[in-house]
């Protein structure tokens, strides 16, 4: 099934559920993949790789919104934000621990050869596309630089 059928599924469900809080976030999901499918080159459907890409977009910019809105003080819109994430966050793929981040990304150290921080560029081009969407970029170049230092 794919993920545009299953948002389709899912909101149908909180309709008929009347879970108004969560039609917002899988309507959005659901304006993306439809924006993503008729924009100039697209095919009409999209792949999982271009799926996994705009959800994990989506979710991003929900936990920075949430992340501003703390700092501001505004709590409630804070929690309206990291609501909508854990909503998102249900159609991306499991999360990689720490542990299981420092070992990928060992390996690919030691597959590319890199030896120093002058071969971050090579590492990070490799872990990006392995880790995509099962660990945050940031956690990845950071794990890259810590490894690579």
């Amino acid at each position: 099934m794919s993920l545009k059928q299953k948002i389709e599924d899912d909101i149908k469900a909180a309709m008929l559920a009347k879970k108004k809080e969560e039609l917002m976030p899988l309507r959005a999901i659901k304006s993306a993949i439809l924006l993503a499918g008729t924009e100039k080159g697209a095919e009409g459907e999209l792949t999982e790789e271009a799926e996994l890409k705009l959800l994990t977009k989506a979710a991003k910019q929900r936990k920075d919104s949430a992340d501003v809105f703390t700092q501001n003080g505004r709590n409630d819109l804070a929690e309206k934000e990291l609501f909508e994430f854990e909503i998102i966050a249900r159609y991306l793929p499991k999360q990689m621990s720490d542990e299981e981040v420092n070992a990928a990304i060992a390996g690919i150290i030691s597959e590319v050869g890199a030896s120093s921080m002058q071969d971050m560029g090579k590492v990070m081009g490799k872990a990006s596309k392995l880790l995509a969407g099962k660990a945050d970029g940031k956690k990845i170049a950071d794990t890259v630089k810590s490894l690579l230092a």
